[in-house]
């Protein structure tokens, strides 16, 4: 038998409970590491990444997995959330704690014009 990590159970739990809520949003979904920070805007029905962003990209200058990465990761996947003609999204933390990097990356995409 397999053991399921706590995080696993809270991330499960999580979009459960956003695929019973959104509807038909898209969502975005935020992933973290020691290293980097990543976000990206799914389509759950197709199966498909539409925009991505990550600390990774040559565009963030604050390079890292700081607050300010993860603020500069925010506004970069909303600009190319809204120039792609996406405006509504669900923001799935994937368990994490809204607090700190995760925190930062949803409230730089919601002042960058991506409503959730």
């Amino acid at each position: 038998m397999k053991k399921i990590s706590n995080h696993d159970r809270r991330k499960a739990r999580v979009r459960y409970a956003l695929k019973m809520k959104s509807g038909n949003r898209l969502r975005l979904s935020v992933n973290r590491s020691e290293k980097n920070i990543y976000a990206q805007i799914i389509d759950d029905k197709k199966g498909v990444t539409l925009v991505a962003a990550s600390s990774k990209n040559a565009e963030i200058t604050a390079k890292g997995s700081t607050v300010a990465a993860a603020t500069q990761v925010g506004k970069l996947v909303a600009e190319r959330a809204l120039a792609a003609g996406i405006k509504e999204v669900v923001f799935d933390r994937s368990g994490y704690l809204y607090h700190g990097r995760i925190k930062a990356i949803a409230e730089a995409a919601r002042e960058a014009g991506l409503s959730f």
